[in-house]
């Protein structure tokens, strides 16, 4: 359960910019599965690379996003080990067990406003919903539903670079979330990239968003996902400051050993 609150935390922490370089600080919280906890996390993006600091309790983590590459870094400071995904694949792998022509998704304003961060922000009633199967070809067919309400606000800082990188990431079919998660649950990860897809098109900032993730299945494990619940996530923006990142953030440290996964 932490792995999958880390990576949904991951997911909503992505920040960039390809123009200019982008600092932010978050902070979500997400519960599921009987588990809850609180990440904070700060965001360096410099182009199409992006590295993501997070703490959640005792546990830290640093990952690095190299989208035009195709590759992430998971680090661990301790063992002084990289691993090395290759996303070119994992995204075609996700592909096999996710229908993207069955994909629906809708962001739409609700009227509400609401300052945050010195910012006006906006909010948008969002809804999403993918088809899925569950453990290779034949697998048991599941469908993810994401809703939720986010606050953007338009014309803020890093408003355009934000909507070119994620822009470009889905052309791409990048997904944001841990690959060993992904894989366990193409669906939800599939669901969270397309929220960024879709804020996107809005041409502003989410400075904060509520959201629920709920499976939904037929027969026997239908009810067994009902009584197990889903993953709901806050995530708020704390700061965002633009100016120039070190080249060497978004490098893996040369006495680190590269581990190729799969």
């Amino acid at each position: 359960m932490t792995r999958m609150i880390m990576a949904a935390v991951l997911a909503f922490a992505l920040w960039a910019s390809a123009h200019a370089d982008v600092t932010m600080k978050q902070t979500s919280t997400g519960k599921g599965l009987g588990m809850s906890g609180t990440t904070t996390s700060t965001t360096y993006i410099k182009g199409l690379k992006m590295r993501v600091d997070g703490e959640l309790g005792k546990k830290s983590s640093t990952t690095i996003f190299d989208v035009e590459n195709q590759k992430m870094y998971v680090l661990d400071a301790k063992k002084k080990e990289a691993e090395a995904w290759n996303m070119a694949a994992i995204s075609q792998e996700l592909s096999q067990a996710v229908s993207v022509d069955g994909m629906k998704a809708s962001v739409k304003p609700n009227g509400q406003k609401k300052a945050i961060a010195g910012h006006d922000t906006d909010g948008y009633d969002m809804e999403i919903v993918v088809p899925a199967t569950v453990g290779g070809a034949g697998g048991m067919q599941v469908t993810i539903q994401l809703t939720g309400v986010t606050w953007m606000a338009k014309g803020a800082p890093g408003s355009a670079e934000y909507a070119a990188f994620y822009s470009g990431a889905a052309e791409k079919g990048w997904i944001f979330s841990d690959p060993r998660a992904a894989k366990g649950s193409p669906g939800q990860a599939k669901a969270m990239a397309q929220m960024h897809a879709e804020f996107a098109k809005i041409g502003g900032v989410p400075y904060e968003s509520n959201w629920d993730i709920k499976p939904q299945a037929e027969g026997m494990m239908g009810s067994l996902m009902s009584k197990m619940g889903g993953l709901s996530m806050n995530s708020i923006t704390d700061s965002v400051e633009t100016g120039s990142v070190a080249d060497d953030l978004f490098q893996v440290p040369a006495d680190y050993k590269l581990i190729e996964k799969q």
